[in-house]
């Protein structure tokens, strides 16, 4: 199983605030949502409770919570251990969708990131990505999308691969 990370971070780190998004690109969402469909992705709870149609659908959504518990469309598990055991029998990539917590527990799990830069700051951003080891990783792809009239920002998606 491939254990890849979906983000996107702005100049200055930043990934949220009030656990929301601190933009609205459309462009960015549907290169998310043609990645990461028919795939599992796996994300905290407070990443799942802002979600604003509940679960993704054409997706396996997997919550990590002790207090959630399962229901329609959703699996959740105590720990990310104990999710990514009963992941690795089945899926051959899954996507980190979220959130910091999330990200910071699995970063050294992960063999490739798929990096959406974000051309802007936010001061008053609450939560941050963890600062990447640069040596850790290899770009293998980088593809910029200019701002328009639906995108606010110019953003680059940028693939990480872990160096072995």
């Amino acid at each position: 199983m491939l254990l890849s990370i979906v983000v996107a971070v702005a100049k200055d780190g930043a990934i949220g605030k009030g656990n929301d998004l601190l933009w609205h690109l459309p462009g960015d969402l549907k290169r998310f949502k043609a990645l990461t469909t028919g795939h599992t992705i796996l994300m905290g709870r407070k990443t799942f409770e802002s979600l604003p149609n509940g679960p993704l659908p054409q997706r396996r959504n997997v919550v990590i919570s002790r207090s959630l518990q399962s229901s329609d469309g959703v699996e959740v598990f105590a720990s990310i251990d104990e999710a990514l055991e009963t992941l690795s029998e089945s899926d051959d990539e899954v996507f980190v969708i979220g959130g910091g917590e999330i990200y910071r527990q699995t970063l050294e799990r992960a063999q490739r990131i798929y990096l959406t830069e974000v051309d802007a700051t936010f001061p008053d951003a609450e939560v941050f990505f963890p600062k990447l080891e640069s040596g850790e990783w290899k770009e293998v792809e980088r593809t910029t999308f200019p701002r328009d009239e639906r995108n606010e920002y110019e953003t680059v998606l940028v693939v990480l691969q872990r160096r072995n």
